[in-house]
């Protein structure tokens, strides 16, 4: 990683541990309830990136605790690389949705089949919006910025439901 751009996880990361050492369990954890409506990483990403991110000076490995679990901080590096990765022009990432995806294909579904997907995806799109309609709340006077944030996740639930209301 050294020399190289950050990727988003990496970045993310870094972000995360703006707040103080964390073990990847914790970033796991903070990830999903930070990010998790609009950006997911997983477990392996993480546990990946923490060891590049290591090597490469920019987090410092703290001691082993309980269960081996091993805390990252970042380094005065690493503050630099997330600042130059937050400065740099953002690019959209890309769209991949699976039901939009099995849309493309519906001549091969039976309509019950094609019916249920939606219906399915209907009831987890709203259950989504309802969660990031509170997270918004919850981070209003916590983290405003992170509020704003979330009002992607909920443009993003809304925008779907209203595609998904048309078929």
């Amino acid at each position: 990683m050294a020399g190289k751009e950050l990727n988003a996880t990496s970045a993310a990361l870094l972000g995360l541990l703006h707040e103080g050492p964390m073990t990847g369990g914790q970033l796991m954890a903070e990830a999903t309830r930070r990010l998790g409506p609009y950006w997911t990483m997983t477990r392996s990403q993480v546990y990946r990136e923490l060891p590049a991110l290591a090597e490469a000076g920019l987090v410092r490995v703290g001691k082993p605790g309980p269960r081996a679990s091993v805390p990252y901080t970042i380094s005065a590096n690493g503050k630099r690389a997330f600042t130059r990765w937050l400065n740099e022009p953002a690019r959209i990432g890309q769209l991949r949705d699976p039901v939009a995806l099995r849309t493309a294909f519906l001549d091969y579904l039976s309509k019950d089949t094609a019916d249920e997907m939606f219906s399915d995806a209907v009831e987890q799109h709203q259950e989504a919006l309802a969660e990031a309609r509170a997270a918004a709340k919850d981070y209003a006077d916590e983290d405003p910025n992170a509020a704003i944030a979330m009002e992607f996740a909920i443009g993003y639930h809304r925008s779907a439901l209203s595609w998904l209301k048309k078929r």
